[in-house]
C-alpha cells in the first residue's frame, strides 16, 4: 500500500530517464538530473558521517537536496550505496543553521533526523533483495512487513534511537495513508502492518496504536488481524540476508488477504476511516512524547539546579574556610593581643588580668588526666592470620594430613598446613581540644575555674601524645587568645576576667576549628564551650551553623553553664555545673570520653 519505497532499485526516476533520452540527440549538452544546491552539500556531507555510526557502514553516501529523485521524504539505493533526504524535512532551517556532524544537534530537528535514522536502519538491515521474476504483489507485502523490522532490528543496538524513530512514523506513514496506491481491505491490511506493526517493534505503544487496533479489528476481523499479526511478528525475526523467509511472509501476507476478502465487506468511507484512526494514533503518540520531552526537561533543570547548588554550596565552604584561616591567623597572633575577627586590634584592653604558676592540685589533675587519656587512647595490638602451603608458620597437623592425603589421591593438593599470625600496633589517638570562654559580664563566675581547665588540660595532652593540641579562646565582641594550638604546654595558667559585652561565638568557633583541625578525623576532637548562651537571634544562628557542621564530621561539642537561666545552644550536649570549680572535672571526662570514641 505504500505510496514510496525506501529501498530503491535505482537513481533516476522514469521521468529523468525520459528527459534523458530526448536530449541524447539534438546536439545539446545531456540533461543532468536535478541536484541539491550547493548550500545543502555540507548538510549531505555531515549527515554521511553520522551515518557511520547509525548503520555500521562507512561505504555508504548521503545527498540532501529540497526533493528526492524517489519522491519519497528520504531513500536509500543499496546498487549505489546511497541515501538521500528531503531538504525540506529540516524546515523552517536554513542550511547555515543545521550541523548534523555536532553530537546532540539532531535535537533541533528532531523530524528530519527521525527519517534519517529510519533510513540509516534499512541501510544496516535491508540486505536482502527480491529475486528476478518474484511476484510483484508478494514484494509489496514483504516490503510493507520491512518497514517495522528494520526499525525493530535497529533498536536491539541503539535502542536510544527510539524517540526519533517515533518521531519519523508520523513524517513517513500519514503521506502513505492519505494518498494510498492500495484499495480496500488491503489498504486496511497496511495500516495495520505500518502501526501495529511499529508496535510489535517496540516503536510505539499498545494504548497509542489502541484506535488503528480496533478499527483494523473491525474491518479486517479478530481472525485475519490475528493472522497478520502472526506474520509481522515472525518477519520481525527473520534474518537480514534471507529473501526466501521475507518472501514467504510476503506470500502468506497475499494468501491471508485474499481468502477472507471475499467475506469482508469494504466501509465506503475507509480511507477517511483509517486517516482519522492514524490521525490520532500520531496525536496520541505526539503528546507521549512532548511529555517525555517535558520530563527529561525537568530532570536536566532539577540536575542542573542540584549542580549549581552543590557548587554554590562548594564554593560557600571555601569562603567559610579561608575566613576561619584569616580568623585563626588573626586570633593566634604571636602579640597575644584582643582583635576583631578582621584581624585588626580591638579598640579596647584586653581580658588577660595575668598570670600564674599552676598550683600542685593543678598539676596533680594533669597528671591523673593525663594517665586516663593514655588508657582511653590505648588500642589493642591487630592479629592478622593467613595461611600457607610452605612456612614460615605453625604446622597444622590436620592440614598436613590432608595435604598427603590429596597428594596419594593424584589430585592437586589445596591444603595450606601452615599458618601464620602478623601482630600489628595499632598507633593511640592524639587529642585536639578547643575551648570557647564566653567572658561577658554575667560568666564572671566561670573566669577562674576555666583558666585552670585550660591550663590542666593543655598540660595533660602534652603528656599523652606530642601530636595532641588544645587551645582556649575568650571572646565577647572581640577575641582573645587565652592558649595557643602548640604542641608544649603552657609553663603559666593565664588569668582573665569577664567584663565585655555583646558575643562571637561563631568567629571563636571557626577560630578553634582551624587552628586545632577540629572538622578533621583521625584524631580525639572536642569543643567545649563554656557560657550561658544568652545571645541574640543572629548570633545564636552563626553559632549554631558552626556547631552542626563540627558535629556532622564526628566532634563532639559540649556546652557547660553555671546558672539555671542559661539556653541549651541546639546541637550541643548540655552540662550544667552549680559549682563553678568542678568545671576542669567534666571538662577532663570529656575529653576522656571523646578520645575513647576515636576510631
Amino acid at each position: 500500500m505504500s505510496a514510496h519505497h525506501h529501498v530503491q532499485p535505482s537513481a533516476t526516476t522514469r521521468g529523468e530517464e525520459a528527459d534523458l533520452a530526448r536530449w541524447d540527440d539534438d546536439g545539446a549538452p545531456p540533461a543532468q538530473p536535478r541536484s541539491s544546491p550547493s548550500a545543502w552539500l555540507r548538510v549531505g556531507a555531515e549527515l554521511g558521517d553520522r551515518l557511520v555510526a547509525l548503520s555500521g557502514r562507512n561505504d555508504l553516501l548521503v545527498t540532501c537536496r529540497p526533493g528526492t529523485r524517489s519522491g519519497a521524504p528520504a531513500a536509500y539505493f543499496p546498487t549505489l550505496g546511497e541515501v538521500e533526504v528531503d531538504a525540506r524535512l529540516f524546515a523552517p532551517l536554513q542550511p547555515h543553521e543545521i550541523h548534523p556532524r555536532i553530537v546532540g544537534d539532531e535535537q533541533n530537528y528532531p523530524a528530519a533526523w527521525g527519517v534519517f535514522v529510519h533510513e540509516a536502519a534499512h541501510a544496516a538491515h535491508s540486505v536482502w533483495t527480491p529475486p528476478a521474476g518474484a511476484d510483484p504483489r508478494v514484494v509489496e507485502a514483504a516490503l510493507q512487513l520491512e518497514e517495522s523490522r528494520v526499525e525493530g532490528a535497529h533498536l536491539i543496538t541503539r535502542p536510544t534511537d527510539r524517540t526519533y524513530l517515533r518521531t519519523s512514523a508520523r513524517t513517513l506513514i500519514m503521506p502513505d495513508i492519505d494518498h494510498p496506491t492500495l484499495q480496500g481491505i488491503e489498504h486496511a491490511a497496511g495500516v495495520a502492518a505500518l502501526i501495529l506493526g511499529r508496535r510489535d517493534a517496540g516503536i510505539l505503544d499498545a494504548g497509542e496504536t489502541r484506535a488503528v487496533a480496533d478499527l483494523c479489528e473491525k474491518v479486517l476481523g479478530a481472525d485475519l488481524l490475528a493472522a497478520l499479526t502472526r506474520i509481522w511478528t515472525a518477519a520481525h525475526q527473520c534474518a537480514d540476508h534471507d529473501a526466501t523467509t521475507m518472501l514467504a511472509h510476503g506470500q502468506r501476507w497475499c494468501d491471508a488477504l485474499d481468502a477472507a476478502a471475499p467475506a469482508l465487506p469494504v466501509p465506503e468511507n475507509l480511507v477517511d476511516l483509517l486517516s482519522g484512526a492514524v490521525v490520532v494514533v500520531m496525536d496520541s503518540t505526539a503528546a507521549t512524547d512532548a511529555a517525555d520531552l517535558a520530563a527529561q526537561d525537568a530532570a536536566t533543570t532539577a540536575v542542573a539546579a542540584r549542580s549549581t547548588a552543590k557548587a554554590q554550596e562548594r564554593a560557600q565552604r571555601a569562603g567559610q574556610r579561608r575566613r576561619a584561616a584569616a580568623t585563626a591567623k588573626s586570633v593566634f597572633n604571636p602579640r597575644g593581643t584582643t582583635v576583631k575577627p578582621d584581624g585588626r586590634p580591638a579598640p579596647r584592653s584586653t581580658p588577660v588580668t595575668g598570670t600564674r604558676r599552676p598550683t600542685a592540685a593543678e598539676k596533680s589533675a594533669a597528671a591523673r588526666l593525663s594517665r586516663a587519656l593514655r588508657a582511653a587512647a590505648y588500642r589493642e595490638r591487630t592479629e592478622e592470620r593467613t595461611t600457607s602451603p610452605t612456612p614460615p608458620g605453625r604446622l597444622n597437623m590436620r592440614a598436613a594430613l590432608a595435604r598427603d592425603a590429596q597428594r596419594a589421591a593424584g589430585s592437586v593438593p589445596t591444603a595450606e598446613p601452615f599458618t601464620h599470625v602478623r601482630r600489628r600496633n595499632t598507633p593511640s589517638p592524639p587529642l585536639r581540644v578547643g575551648i570557647a570562654v564566653d567572658v561577658s559580664a554575667s560568666m564572671s563566675a566561670a573566669c577562674k575555674p576555666v583558666a585552670s581547665a585550660a591550663w590542666i588540660v593543655a598540660r595533660a595532652a602534652a603528656l599523652t601524645n606530642p601530636d595532641s593540641r588544645t587551645a582556649t579562646v575568650a571572646y565577647d565582641q572581640h577575641l582573645t587568645a587565652l592558649t595557643r594550638p602548640t604542641h608544649r604546654a603552657p609553663e603559666h595558667v593565664t588569668l582573665f576576667d569577664a567584663d565585655g559585652g555583646h558575643h562571637n561565638l561563631g568567629d571563636a568557633i571557626d577560630a578553634l576549628d582551624h587552628g586545632l583541625e577540629l572538622s578533621r578525623p583521625g584524631a580525639g576532637r572536642l569543643l567545649v564551650i563554656v557560657t550561658d548562651a544568652q545571645y541574640g537571634s543572629d548570633e545564636t544562628a552563626a553559632a549554631v551553623a558552626r556547631v552542626k557542621r563540627l558535629t556532622t564530621v564526628g566532634c563532639a561539642v559540649l556546652q557547660l553553664t553555671l546558672t539555671t537561666e542559661s539556653q541549651h545552644l541546639p546541637g550541643t550536649t548540655l552540662l550544667h555545673l552549680p559549682r563553678p570549680s568542678s568545671a576542669p572535672a567534666a571538662i577532663a571526662a570529656a575529653a576522656t570520653d571523646a578520645i575513647r570514641r576515636t576510631r
